[in-house]
């Protein structure tokens, strides 16, 4: 099995040398916490729960943004918030897991927002890198619409854009990872 599909099961996938993103089930496993370092969590869930009653590791700082995976949540308010936090982290050598419930839409987009911000790169490049080492990354149409926002307002272009689906409006990254799967 692919390392990538392998770390996408066990819920952490290291985005950067700093950044990781996963699930709230693995964000909740301090010995995960642990054995990578982490020295922030952003939870980004609507209650928070996955750090509630359990003990808060020693040196954890933990970071709770309380929004819904819901196309009309207001995600985009975080992005420079949240993107800046992870490069603060990193700058002190700390390291940063930022986590949703199933670590597939609100945690992908923040994690795409970082990646524009502050490795500069372009929407399809930040998406590439985030499917590379999470391939459930899936942020919801909402969200696609928000990031295209953040970069036409960093870039003053955007590299990505919303189409015509059979499956209603989705982003036109999702329909080259479409030409490029193979049939079973």
């Amino acid at each position: 099995m692919h390392p990538a599909a392998v770390a996408s099961l066990s819920g952490l996938c290291r985005v950067t040398d700093h950044l990781y993103v996963s699930n709230a089930r693995a964000a909740s496993r301090d010995c995960l916490l642990s054995a990578h370092n982490i020295t922030c969590v952003i939870n980004v869930t609507e209650s928070g729960s996955s750090s509630r009653g359990r003990p808060v590791l020693p040196g954890v700082e933990y970071v709770h943004i309380p929004l819904s995976d819901s196309p009309s949540a207001p995600l985009g308010d975080h992005f420079d918030e949240v993107a800046d936090k992870i490069q603060q982290v990193a700058r002190l050598g700390g390291r940063t897991l930022v986590h949703c419930n199933a670590g597939v839409s609100r945690s992908a987009a923040l994690c795409m927002a970082f990646l524009l911000k502050h490795h500069d790169a372009t929407l399809v490049e930040a998406h590439a890198r985030l499917k590379a080492c999470r391939p459930t990354a899936r942020p919801n149409n909402g969200f696609w619409r928000q990031l295209i926002q953040y970069e036409l307002q960093l870039r003053g272009s955007a590299t990505v854009r919303m189409v015509s689906s059979s499956m209603g409006e989705i982003p036109d990254a999702y329909e080259e990872e479409a030409r490029n799967m193979i049939p079973l």
